[in-house]
């Protein structure tokens, strides 16, 4: 198993990643929000996957070991705050939307480019504010821990556009479909349905910021057709596919 690095404070800057690439597992100290104004953004912990565009930031809270992955050619914002800076009040990481104002301020503050020591704090406050009014965004993809359910998981990771009810899933894994939708909701906190909506989104997200046309996004990841696809993303992120890697 590989070293988990220790960082006590999270920087706090810009970080260009090449598609593929990321930073590996670590935590620290301190807060942090990433956010990718280019590209897409993925943050990996032992609970899960959250994925962000550029209308999205990820909250990391302090001690939460968590590796980046950066999804397209990706311009990563982090912001590091220290334990007392909490402006959103979660243990836990979070996918928090992104408004014009809010990206502005994470991309002014992250540039390095500011005069001085009381300008930096003024724009940090006025950022901190806007985080509070951030809402939270359901854009999270947890992992399982039953082997039966994460046995389903797996194949539907591996090909989501994988059509079996959880039935015939159930089968594969050795387990009744009652049995999977109960874990579902126990591990997962959504049913099956919704959980594999949000893992085809999230499969979805990352194929378009590898340039993936949005017709075949739809086809790999399992919508009947793309107008299908367009209207589920659509009301998931607020805007449609085709605009996904052009705002």
């Amino acid at each position: 198993m590989p070293e988990i690095r220790h960082l006590p404070e999270a920087p706090t800057g810009r970080r260009p990643l090449a598609p593929g690439t990321g930073i590996d597992a670590h935590r620290h100290d301190t807060h942090q929000i990433g956010y990718a104004c280019r590209g897409v953004l993925s943050v990996t912990t032992g609970a899960g996957t959250w994925v962000a565009p550029a209308n999205r930031a990820i909250w990391i809270p302090a001690g939460t070991v968590h590796e980046h992955r950066a999804h397209g050619r990706t311009d990563l914002r982090l912001v590091g705050m220290p334990v007392t800076d909490d402006p959103l009040g979660l243990a836990r990481p979070a996918v928090l939307a992104v408004g014009p104002l809010l990206r502005e301020l994470i991309i002014a503050y992250t540039d390095g480019g500011l005069d001085s020591g009381e300008e930096r704090e003024r724009l940090r406050a006025v950022l901190l504010d806007q985080l509070r009014r951030a809402p939270e965004q359901p854009f999270h993809l947890p992992t399982a821990r039953d082997p039966r359910l994460a046995a389903v998981c797996a194949l539907l990771h591996d090909d989501p556009a994988d059509g079996r009810t959880l039935a015939q899933l159930g089968t594969a894994a050795g387990a009744s479909a009652r049995t999977l939708a109960r874990l579902c909701r126990a591990e997962l906190g959504m049913s099956f349905p919704q959980w594999r909506t949000q893992l085809r989104l999230h499969h979805a997200l990352l194929l378009l910021a590898d340039g993936v046309a949005v017709t075949t996004v739809a086809h790999r990841c399992g919508w009947a057709s793309a107008s299908a696809f367009i209207d589920v993303f659509r009301r998931a992120l607020g805007y449609t596919p085709g605009r996904a890697f052009t705002m």
